[in-house]
């Protein structure tokens, strides 16, 4: 039985067929915001996140790049976690799919357990393949051209033999946990949609493809001549991570099932469909939730290069630092709707809420203090007056991100009313004794502000409290103008 003090959370695991997008970046920064409140909250935390690594479509790639696949991956992968680290991604394990002593044991035992259920048959199959998906469509998927609209090529007519996932034995039971909250979708909107999905019925699904026609991935245990494909293989990451499969189990006993898997809108029948059907069969306990976010549009559009509106997370994270682009992520974009975000508007909120709102706050209360307390208030994180709002935890535990930022944007903007009505700057040469008092009272609340950040800006939040511990002014502005 899993201890109701662990906390699990993952983000699904990237394409590294490119570099990573904003859309990458914000689920990522999310789950690190929600991963680190848990830490906050005094939970055990594990924090998962990788690649998805066995697709021809990376092998094509590397080909293209004229590189080793090996290395293609490794210099991609890499990448990732150069990105990761440079917006103070806190995550506890990197799976990479194509990682034989780490990926592959779950994989090969989640695949014996559907087969032990009678859920995996071998079914000669004919239908359209798209080679950009790499993935079985239908007609209803394709535009008025019989074209794919995402790729604009028209898919093959593949006619091969393959193992399938009994799925369809398993719609009625997966819209029950559903409909009952045992697997709660977030938003409402987004239940509604894969609940919409399973009343028209789930069909059967291509579990793997002829070795021969892939380079790379796991074969089929029992059957050399085929392959798994993707959702055997890369589904179970979020178990074969914690070593589900293998002897050194431990992590898997302890953090199963996942409290939250943070996904896209665009994967939700795979996560909110196939998985649960994938776990039923296995006989392991469904996760307890899927947080479905929208995309990241630019100016309302749909970034793409041909409209050069894409913004590149690293640029970003170059030009502002990891602070703010975390800031506009949490703040700005919702964490249940679409979000837009342009190179314009992120310097408006930028010189607005961090240069000239907390960055000038920080500076004017600690000039202050410097000047006129003799030392910073004995600040308990534990005491009562220091414990973080209701309304900042509510947020938080329903991980709306957007509604606790703002939460703490308010705190910031009510403390900045207050100097402005008190004026302890003037205040301290009629009424020193007062005016000392008004002091502390804002370095208090400017530490408590601190705290309050401690998770979705992590480093702003060390420098707001190591400032009032050194009863000092940071000696550089923390968000210089731009």
């Amino acid at each position: 039985m899993k201890d109701k003090n662990t906390f699990y959370i993952t983000t699904p695991i990237f394409y590294p067929n490119a570099n990573l997008h904003m859309g990458h970046a914000y689920t990522t920064v999310l789950s690190d915001i929600i991963s680190r409140y848990s830490k906050l909250t005094g939970k055990g935390t594990y924090f998962l996140t990788g690649s998805d690594e066995n697709a021809e479509k990376i092998v094509r790639a590397a080909k293209a790049a004229g590189k080793d696949t090996v290395d293609y991956l490794d210099e991609i992968t890499g990448n990732f976690k150069n990105l990761f680290s440079d917006l103070g991604i806190s995550y506890d394990q990197f799976i990479r799919t194509s990682d034989k002593e780490v990926h592959f044991p779950g994989a090969e035992e989640m695949w014996r357990r559907l087969s032990a259920s009678g859920d995996i048959e071998k079914r000669s199959y004919e239908g359209l393949y798209c080679v950009g998906h790499e993935s079985f469509v239908t007609e209803k998927d394709l535009d008025e051209d019989g074209k794919c609209p995402d790729h604009g090529t028209k898919p093959e007519v593949v006619k091969e033999e393959n193992y399938f996932f009994k799925l369809s034995k398993y719609t009625d039971k997966i819209r029950e946990k559903i409909e009952s909250g045992e697997l709660e979708v977030i938003p409402q909107s987004r239940k509604n949609e894969i609940l919409s999905v399973l009343k028209d019925g789930l069909e059967d699904v291509s579990f793997s493809r002829p070795a021969d026609k892939m380079s790379v991935g796991i074969p089929v245990p029992g059957d050399s001549t085929q392959k798994m494909y993707v959702w055997c293989d890369a589904l179970t990451n979020y178990v074969s991570a914690l070593g589900f499969g293998r002897e050194d189990d431990e992590l898997f006993k302890k953090f199963w099932p996942a409290d939250v898997h943070v996904i896209g809108k665009d994967i939700l029948r795979f996560h909110g469909a196939i998985w649960p059907g994938m776990l039923l069969s296995a006989g392991l306990p469904l996760p307890r939730k899927i947080l479905v976010h929208g995309f990241i549009k630019s100016g309302g559009k749909k970034m793409s290069k041909t409209l050069g509106n894409v913004i590149d997370p690293a640029e970003l994270v170059k030009e502002y630092g990891a602070e703010a682009v975390r800031y506009y992520l949490a703040r700005h974009i919702s964490p249940f709707e679409d979000g837009d975000i342009t190179l314009e508007k992120f310097k408006e909120v930028y010189n607005a809420n961090l240069a000239n709102g907390l960055g000038n706050l920080v500076s004017r209360v600690m000039k202050m203090a410097e000047k006129h307390v003799s030392e910073y208030p004995n600040i308990s994180e534990s005491a009562n007056n220091y414990e973080l709002s209701k309304g900042y935890r509510d947020a938080m535990e329903e991980y709306n991100i957007q509604k606790a930022s703002d939460i703490v944007w308010m705190r910031i903007s009510k403390a900045d009313e207050k100097i402005q009505e008190t004026q302890p700057f003037k205040l301290v040469k009629t009424d020193k004794e007062k005016a000392v008092q008004i002091i502390k009272e804002m370095v208090i609340e400017l530490y408590t502000i601190g705290r309050m950040l401690n998770p979705i800006m992590p480093e702003t939040s060390k420098i707001i409290k190591e400032a009032v511990k050194a009863n000092k002014k940071p000696d550089e502005p923390i968000f210089p103008r731009k």
